[in-house]
Formats: C-alpha cells, sequence, structure tokens
C-alpha cells in the first residue's frame, strides 16, 4: 500500500493534539485535590473516586463497543465526536455544585476520551510502516507526559490566577477557582475539533479492500488471542501492572511533596509539571527509539524487553524518592521515576499491533486499555489513598504509601514481561506470513 508521508505526519500531529488534551482534561484535578476535599469535605479515598473511579468507569467500558466499530467504520469521525463530547464534559466538571454533579461530569470526560486511543492506534498502524511504527507510537504517547505535564503547570497557575477572586460566569453565577481551572482547560477541545476535519481516513493495509467494513466476530478475536496467549499476557499484564504504580505516581506525588515539605499548590504542580514535560517525553522517545536497533540485532521481541528493562530500573528511583527527607532529593527522584514511567507504554501499543491482524486491531488494543485503565486509572490512585487511610492512617504517611506500590509492582510486570518472550516471537512470524500471502 502506497502511503502519504505528508498525511501520515499530519495525521500523527493532531491525534499527538489530542491526546495531549485528554491528558490535561483528566489530570488537571492532581493539583487541585486541596481545593476539591475542602468544597466538598471529602476523604482522600472519596477524591480518589473522582479522580480514578468515576472517570475510569465507562472509560473503560466503552472501550471495547468503540473498537469494534472503530474495526469496520470511520476511525476519525469516532475520535472527532470523542473529542467533542469529553471537552464539553470537562467544561462541565467546572460547573458542579456537588460530589455528585462532579462525579457525574467525569464520568462523562471518560466516555469521550474512550474513543480516542483504540481508534488511533489502528489509524497509525495503516498510516506507517510495521518499522516506523514504534516511533510513531512513541511520538503520539508524548501525549501522555507533555499532557499530563501541562495539567500539572497550567492547572497550578490557572488555579493560582483565580485563587483569590473568583469569576462570575453568565448564567452560571460565582465560580471558584478550582472551576474555572476546569472551565479553561475544556475549550480548546474545539480547535482539535477543527483540525480533525482535515485529517483523512488512510485505506487499511493487509486485507482486501472490500473486506475492510466487514465485522470481525468474537470468536475470531478469542482464537488469536487464544493462539497467542502467553503474548498477550506478557504484552498486556506487564503494562496493566505498571498502570497501577503509573497512575498512582501522577496522582499523588505531587500532594506528597505538598503535605512532607509544605511545597505551595503551584510550586508542585510546576515543579512536577516540567519533570513531567522533560523526563517523560525523553522517556517515551527513548523507549520508543530502543525497538529498532534491538530488533535489527534480531530481538524481535524487542517490546516485550523494553518493558522487562523499564520495570526493573523504574524500581530503584520509585522507592527511594517518597523516602527523601529533603524536598530537592525527592524532585529529584521524580526524573528518573517519570522517565520510566513513561518509556514503556508506546512500546507496548506497537507491539500489540505487530502481532494483531489489521481488522482487530482497535478491538485488542481496547482490551490492552481495558486492562491497563481497569489496573491503572482505578485501582492507581485509590490503592495509594487506601494505603495512606486504612494501613498508615495518617495523612502525612503518603509516603510510604507510595514506596510500598513499586515493590509489589515492579518485580511481577517483569516476570509477566519475560515469560513473553518466546511466544511474542512467534506471533510475529504468524502475523508476517498472512500479510505476505494476502
Amino acid at each position: 500500500m502506497q502511503r502519504s508521508s505528508f498525511q501520515a505526519n499530519y495525521a500523527l500531529f493532531v491525534l499527538l493534539l489530542a491526546y495531549i488534551l485528554s491528558f490535561v482534561d483528566r489530570n488537571v484535578m492532581a493539583v487541585l485535590i486541596g481545593p476539591i476535599r475542602a468544597e466538598f469535605d471529602i476523604s482522600d479515598f472519596e477524591y480518589s473516586l473522582l479522580h480514578g473511579f468515576a472517570f475510569s468507569m465507562f472509560y473503560i467500558a466503552l472501550g471495547l463497543p468503540i473498537a469494534r466499530w472503530a474495526d469496520r467504520g470511520n476511525r476519525k469521525f469516532i475520535i472527532t465526536v470523542g473529542v467533542f463530547l469529553w471537552s464539553l464534559m470537562t467544561c462541565l466538571c467546572g460547573m458542579a455544585k456537588s460530589f455528585t454533579t462532579l462525579f457525574l461530569a467525569r464520568v462523562g470526560v471518560g466516555v469521550g476520551e474512550a474513543a480516542l486511543s483504540p481508534p488511533a492506534y489502528s489509524l497509525l498502524a495503516d498510516f506507517f510502516s510495521p518499522e516506523k511504527l514504534p516511533r510513531a507510537t512513541a511520538v503520539f504517547t508524548l501525549g501522555i507526559t507533555l499532557g499530563g505535564g501541562l495539567a500539572y503547570i497550567i492547572g497550578g497557575a490557572i488555579y493560582q490566577h483565580f485563587e483569590t477572586s473568583g469569576a462570575h460566569v453568565p448564567l452560571i453565577g460565582e465560580v471558584s477557582a478550582w472551576q474555572l481551572t476546569f472551565i479553561a482547560v475544556g475549550l480548546p477541545g474545539l480547535l482539535i475539533v477543527a483540525l480533525l476535519s482535515l485529517m483523512r481516513e488512510p485505506p487499511r493495509s493487509g486485507i482486501d479492500g472490500n473486506k475492510a467494513a466487514e465485522a470481525v466476530s468474537l470468536a475470531e478475536v478469542g482464537a488469536q488471542l487464544g493462539a497467542h496467549s502467553r503474548a498477550y499476557v506478557g504484552l498486556i499484564g506487564s503494562m496493566s501492572l505498571l498502570a497501577v504504580l503509573g497512575y498512582g505516581t501522577m496522582a499523588w506525588y505531587p500532594e506528597f511533596l505538598m503535605r512532607s515539605f509544605e511545597m505551595d499548590r503551584a510550586a508542585a504542580g510546576g515543579q512536577f509539571g516540567t519533570i513531567f514535560l522533560i523526563a517523560g517525553s525523553a522517556g517515551a522517545l527513548a523507549g520508543g527509539w530502543s525497538v529498532q536497533p534491538l530488533t535489527k540485532r534480531g530481538y524481535i521481541d524487542a517490546p516485550l524487553r523494553v518493558i522487562m528493562v523499564c520495570a526493573l530500573l523504574w524500581l530503584v528511583p520509585a522507592t527511594l524518592g517518597p523516602l527523601a527527607q529533603d524536598a530537592n532529593l525527592a524532585v529529584l527522584a521524580g526524573w528518573p521515576i517519570v522517565f520510566f514511567l513513561n518509556a514503556y507504554f508506546g512500546v507496548g501499543i506497537a507491539g500489540i499491533q505487530l502481532i494483531t491482524p489489521n481488522r482487530m486491531r482497535a478491538q485488542i488494543s481496547a482490551l490492552m486499555l481495558f486492562s491497563t485503565n481497569l489496573f491503572g486509572l482505578t485501582f492507581g490512585p485509590s490503592a495509594v489513598a487506601l494505603l495512606t487511610d486504612f494501613l498508615f492512617g495518617d495523612d502525612l504517611k503518603l509516603r510510604y504509601s507510595l514506596v510500598l506500590l513499586p515493590l509489589i509492582v515492579c518485580p511481577l510486570s517483569a516476570i509477566l514481561a519475560a515469560r513473553g518472550f518466546k511466544a511474542y516471537r512467534k506471533a510475529v512470524k504468524v502475523v508476517e506470513q498472512n500479510t505476505v500471502t494476502s
């Protein structure tokens, strides 16, 4: 299939912008923990339900049916509707007057964002060749680091700007600083919708054009997963465990800096956001760029090997950082923590595409997201909060919750990845053979 370099790069650019916005909109709550807890008089655990569970419950549940639609429908249209919806619901978070209405608005954000990733992964696999795909997905996953970093920096700055005054919004009335923060980060979604309108839907690679709109049965998807179960468990299982640590860290590390060292909210958000922008982006690119050299040396299971190495190396700073007794050391440890937090995910996305037939890529990608988000979004922030509230019983012992988590998940993730090496190599060869004969 002839691939247009301009269209591929434009699509990657716009999808990256959408991914950045999605992480700004979902993670801006991390710098608003204090004001939201004070507004509704809630505990850490109740806050974690807003940050994680409310967002993830439909984000996870709708991923699979949306992916089935994406495997035979117009992926660009699906993404455009999703961006518009989650941007609207983010603005509605800023109009919430109770815990319940904020919870429901967060559910809406999750519903909209469910429409982005599986169709985007499928689009990138059609825009880019197998050799270029790991790097393209690494660039796409910069959305996590850029969006996550901007959420802390912009969120903290907007909140600080409106902290003393708030504002009067027509038809809504008086709006506090944390509410204005949500509205401000939700509005740019309209620009992304306009840019998406200029993106083309590419033809699907590796299949007969007459069959592109045919639905793959769930039995066929199940057969693919069953035939290569160890490879998929190695990828999805290891990524899901690391997602617990990743989302737990993103949600609570800035709060740890505030509680343990009395940093003000804007400073903690700004410092952690800067780390996310620089170290996180470097990690995402380093992970994606490390696959091709390993593959050229004969390691066709390179994606799993990179994930295993990330899990093992991440363990050291993730345990030492929260134990730091000095704010500067805690911030310094944040750099390698965030580097490895972002180094594995784009690699895993590419790994899924490379062992999966075209017409079920979005569905199996959605299964991967179902698992990583079930563990990460739902359990990550809440796992830290549960340990703080019920094991240690002291808000100031948040640091020990952040220490315990990597000691559990990093070794298990590395083991799962290593156990999938042989099966992954077999799955890659099967897809390559089928592509040649199709």
